[in-house]
């Protein structure tokens, strides 16, 4: 199964049905099952803006996710398959909002500058459990059975 890796928080975002769309700098012809892997790493950029910004600290809160010490985030997956979904299209990020109507709410957890992609997600299972996994930059081949 193909696989890509994200930053948290945006992986457990997708992971909880609160970011329907991942920005890329880059297209793909791939379409098809793909597995969201945490990245193992955690930017102190990235645990501000969860712990400090909305509306990232709302969706964490309402999907029972609580915030932990910035300087010990072990409550958030790190290095691990959190989902499985469908990539169903790509559409530059200019035309995505006009085809797809995203809301301030999604445009908020993209990067929708101009010259980007938008990949849109369907059909997102989140993991009961995250599965550890060592990701990789791209798109990636994941082994479920391993």
């Amino acid at each position: 199964m193909k696989a890509i890796t994200l930053t948290q928080p945006w992986a457990t975002f997708i992971a909880i049905g609160e970011k329907k769309f991942e920005t890329r700098s880059w297209n793909t012809a791939y379409r098809g099952p793909l597995a969201i892997h945490a990245a193992k790493g955690f930017p102190m950029e990235a645990r501000h803006l969860l712990a400090l910004n909305e509306p990232f600290r709302h969706a964490f809160l309402k999907s029972g996710y609580h915030i932990g010490p910035l300087r010990n985030p072990y409550w958030i997956p790190l290095g691990a398959i959190v989902a499985t979904c469908e990539l169903v299209a790509t559409i530059q990020t200019g035309a995505a909002q006009a085809a797809y109507g995203l809301t301030d709410y999604e445009i908020a957890f993209g990067d929708y500058s101009p010259g980007r992609w938008a990949w849109r997600l369907v059909n997102v299972q989140k993991f009961p459990e995250p599965t550890p996994a060592k990701g990789a930059l791209g798109l990636w081949e994941w082994n479920p059975c391993l």
